[in-house]
């Protein structure tokens, strides 16, 4: 939005800005964070005390108009059109939001998880054991702290993708309705690269491999586990490279998933045999190194690439938490053993040719198993079957992305901007 009609941070409009005459017609300018947006879509992030069937109506008679044009609800907005709005329509007097009460704990914990800000994103290393968003009964997570990263009339920050409770790292706060939707489109677009450390029970016999296993909701769970089925699941693919290894006994793997299906890099692990150490859920009593190694579970978001509404990259990196960085200590593993960098591994390939590719590699799946039985995959009842060719294949020359380095102790990670993603301060690449 343009002039008055511009939150704080310029972002978009403030409906409650006092100084808007209700009785005369509004003139909005589509801001960026908007582009692409639909008109009814664009009412309810900017006007939302006018409902639906208001800006149907509006629409329908022509009292609505983008550029004197006259526009459906589900006609989509540009950056820099001039949106007409008549007086009125507001369904109910809705004042600001009421805030999350904060004990000055509750804050502290809050600013204690921050990697750093700006006015549209806000990144935390996340705790293990902290939910990302609550659910039935539960009053602890990410969520109902984030009232702590705002001013008394700033919009709420939004979560826009999430970790599991006990997976620790980078969790990306969107500060704005339009930094929301940015972030989550480059989300769902599969244009931002992560990378999770994890360590493993036992090495891989494949060192850089990735996998590609269908998951589905496992019956009889009521859907809080997820398993293996190339029948009827949703495709899933994970990147994975062995750093190092302590023996036979365990494991260092950077991973990065291509897609993000529910547990994807805990069910991918099991699957080939190698379950995350401290993930009893999919590798069971196996999941467990004797000794001192923690119970907990090892799997870290360490490194977020993604693209920022300034149009630089955001490049943040989430120090271990406590449990992990001992027990990678008593493997004997060293952080900066992990040197690869998610920016120069392989953009996304064009549309054709990722059909030719996949019509070319169904008809090798099909060329090397004419005649032997196919292999379906890791059951409930073995968890640790390993997949057939189809889910594992070693990499190309180049190898997986891997992050290097930890930032200085007592640090919760570090964040860089910039036309090239690098190393932030106290990491070392």
């Amino acid at each position: 939005m343009s002039g008055e009609d511009k939150n704080p941070d310029g972002s978009g409009v403030n409906p409650w800005d006092s100084a808007k005459d209700s009785d005369n017609v509004r003139q909005f300018t589509v801001g960026k964070d908007d582009d692409d947006i639909r008109l009814d879509r664009w009412f309810k992030r900017n006007l939302p005390q006018i409902g639906f069937a208001m800006v149907s109506r509006w629409a329908r008679t022509g009292q609505i108009r983008v550029d004197g044009k006259r526009v459906k609800p589900e006609d989509r907005l540009k950056a820099g059109q001039m949106l007409r709005v008549p007086p009125g329509g507001e369904t109910a007097q809705r004042g600001p939001r009421k805030r999350e009460e904060l004990s000055d704990e509750d804050i502290a914990r809050a600013e204690s998880m921050l990697i750093a800000q700006d006015k549209a994103s806000i990144t935390l290393n996340k705790p293990p054991g902290l939910a990302t968003q609550g659910g039935t009964g539960m009053r602890d997570h990410v969520d109902r702290l984030l009232d702590a990263f705002a001013g008394e009339n700033d919009p709420r920050p939004r979560l826009v993708h999430r970790l599991d409770k006990d997976t620790s790292g980078v969790l990306l706060i969107a500060r704005t309705p339009g930094s929301a939707a940015y972030f989550s489109k480059r989300f769902s677009g599969r244009s931002a690269k992560k990378i999770y450390w994890a360590l493993v029970v036992g090495v891989p016999e494949v060192q850089d491999g990735v996998i590609e296993a269908a998951l589905a909701k496992q019956p009889g769970t009521g859907g809080e586990k997820m398993h293996v089925d190339e029948a009827a699941g949703q495709p899933a693919k994970t990147r994975y490279r062995v750093v190092d290894r302590a023996g036979n006994r365990a494991a260092w793997v950077e991973l990065q998933p291509f897609t993000g299906r529910t547990h994807q890099l805990r069910v991918h692990m099991a699957a080939i045999g190698h379950p995350i150490v401290g993930d009893g859920k999919y590798g069971g009593p196996d999941a467990f190194l004797t000794g001192s190694i923690s119970r907990k579970m090892h799997l870290h978001a360490r490194r977020l690439i993604i693209d920022h509404p300034d149009g630089s990259p955001l490049d943040v990196v989430a120090d271990l938490p406590e449990h992990f960085a001992s027990s990678m200590e008593q493997l004997g593993f060293d952080e900066n053993d992990s040197d690869a960098r998610p920016d120069e591994g392989p953009g996304p390939m064009p549309k054709e040719l990722k059909k030719k590719a996949a019509r070319q590699h169904a008809k090798q799946i099909r060329k090397d198993t004419r005649g032997e039985r196919r292999s379906r995959g890791a059951t409930d009842k073995n968890p640790k079957k390993k997949l057939g060719k189809k889910s594992t294949a070693k990499f190309a020359k180049g190898g997986a992305p891997k992050p290097k380095g930890r930032g200085k102790p007592g640090t919760r990670g570090t964040a860089s901007r910039g036309a090239k993603p690098g190393p932030g301060k106290g990491s070392k690449r």
